[in-house]
């Protein structure tokens, strides 16, 4: 009797459907086939611990267990409760009626307990997609499944509670969760506030710039001007998640096994990974393909603090990922693309010491220290950062002042005001939702400038010695300006802040 269960493959951030296939014949063995990694080829053994341990046991009979399609590499424990299901139905040991209808997740520990496993929701779409009835998952990951609406998500503690349900004996706990009240009710809850920066205050204009239009940002200042301090206040003015940007970052989370206790991520994430990690751990990979620091923040914030401590090769894969905003892992048997929409925020000292061009303290680097610090920053990722901002140390009277500051919840309206006027104008242009993603057809039609805004631009190409790629990151900045100042046209005075915000390039850095 050859019997059949539903299960599925990770593939990127998506789920691919695969089957589990089995069949007896005379014999006393069990055969695993369909492209197994090592963690699957252990699940006979599991399967028949869990088994014994609930009271069930393996059919004594030659066992030929495959997973399809066979040319898909199976990788993980996630198939451990689709194999012993499809083993006992195998057996006639529980009724097969039901095993079309749902889909089955999840690992089987030595006593039979049902245990949690990744992407999870990928899978849940998956099944949603498939005109499933329903998907049976360990209790662990039922909120993220219950992210899917039309699908039932049962939740199976031990693999006895899923024998008897499909045999009609008993009901598996069902969890149903309203997406959008869960949407609506979440609440933001930011540990940092601008309100707490003090001073600042072209600096903070630079950040709501940045957050309106979705630009990348360099903070170079010394140490204790508050660069890390507002770096993490950043996500107090960015704009809300959407639905559909709450659903791919959870999938992003969800593969990594990410999980949120509410199933569903709603505020945007913000990343701050230290400067030794690997190049993989940043931009992901590795033998099985995991998403990386980059697409962890897709949505979000990847915030990389003392720049150029990081490792020049670990910063050079960055470069990719930021022009097209996605990353694509190429192995010798497949190829996964992973979603890299991000704000990139990184801070840095001017020097090894942290003082130079300080106001009051003198600093000990020599000048050709100073250019080999700040020489670990290539031009081509120096290009791909919008606004690059020099913090000056704040005097005792500004440290002293009493005054409250400007709260981020209303520099947050404002930027929430222009992302509105950025939506509406790119409604019909697809994966183009800020200004921070036009492309050259967007430049043309949305940038357009007149005699002395242009006049004024090129005197700063010359002077600076920009490159093509600054002046279309100026023009994208000058579009957010005018943007959140209400103003439907690009005029100088936004030309010459932009360009005021590219003060930082190597050319100026003398270099």
């Amino acid at each position: 009797m050859v019997v059949r269960t539903i299960s599925a493959a990770l593939q990127g951030i998506d789920a691919a459907t695969v089957y589990c296939e089995t069949a007896t014949a005379p014999g006393c063995r069990i055969l695993l086939i369909g492209l197994p990694d090592a963690a699957v080829k252990e699940s006979r053994d599991r399967i028949e611990s869990a088994l014994r341990e609930v009271g069930l046991k393996v059919p004594r009979r030659q066992i030929t267990i495959n997973l399809a399609p066979a040319d898909v590499r199976k990788e993980g424990s996630m198939y451990d409760v689709p194999i012993a299901i499809a083993i006992l139905a195998s057996g006639e040991l529980l009724s097969a009626k039901k095993l079309g209808d749902y889909m089955l997740l999840g690992e089987l520990s030595l006593d039979g307990h049902v245990k949690p496993v990744k992407g999870c929701l990928p899978f849940a779409i998956l099944a949603r997609k498939m005109g499933l009835k329903g998907i049976i998952v360990p209790r662990e990951n039922a909120s993220e499944a219950a992210v899917v609406n039309n699908l039932e998500v049962l939740i199976a503690d031990n693999i006895l509670q899923i024998v008897k349900f499909l045999n009609n004996e008993a009901e598996l706990e069902r969890l149903d969760v309203d997406t959008r009240a869960l949407f609506a009710k979440a609440e933001q809850h930011f540990p940092a506030d601008f309100a707490d920066v003090k001073g600042q205050e072209l600096v903070k204009r630079a950040f709501a710039i940045a957050a309106s239009g979705g630009h990348n940002m360099l903070l170079v200042g010394p140490p204790g001007a508050g660069k890390s301090m507002m770096a993490k206040c950043l996500p107090s003015i960015l704009p809300p998640l959407s639905l559909s940007e709450a659903l791919e970052t959870t999938k992003i989370h969800s593969v990594a096994g990410l999980r949120s206790q509410t199933g569903l991520i709603t505020q945007r994430p913000f990343r701050a990974p230290h400067h030794t990690i690997s190049s993989v751990a940043l931009i992901g990979g590795g033998t099985n393909p995991i998403p990386g620091e980059v697409s962890l923040a897709h949505n979000g914030v990847l915030y990389l603090d003392e720049l150029p401590e990081f490792r020049r090769e670990v910063l050079e894969v960055l470069r990719q990922p930021l022009e097209d905003r996605l990353i694509t892992i190429a192995r010798a048997k497949n190829t996964v693309t992973y979603p890299s929409s991000l704000m990139l925020v990184a801070s840095m000292n001017p020097c090894p010491c942290g003082y130079y061009n300080h106001p009051t303290k003198r600093c000990t680097c020599t000048e050709t220290q100073v250019q080999k610090y700040l020489g670990r920053i290539s031009g081509p990722l120096l290009d791909r950062i919008d606004l690059q901002i020099e913090i000056l140390p704040l005097s005792f009277e500004e440290v002293s002042r009493t005054h409250v500051a400007e709260k981020s919840v209303s520099i947050r309206e404002r930027v929430v005001k222009a992302r509105k006027i950025q939506e509406e104008r790119f409604q019909d242009i697809p994966n183009v939702h800020c200004n921070a993603q036009m492309g050259p057809a967007e430049l043309r039609k949305y940038c357009q400038l007149d005699d002395r805004s242009l006049m004024l631009l090129q005197n700063a190409m010359t002077k600076l010695d920009l490159s093509a790629r600054a002046y279309d990151r100026i023009l994208r900045v000058s579009r957010t300006i005018a943007d959140y100042e209400g103003s439907e046209n690009i005029t100088s005075a936004h030309i010459a802040e932009a360009i005021g915000y590219r003060n930082l390039d190597k050319s100026s850095w003398g270099t």
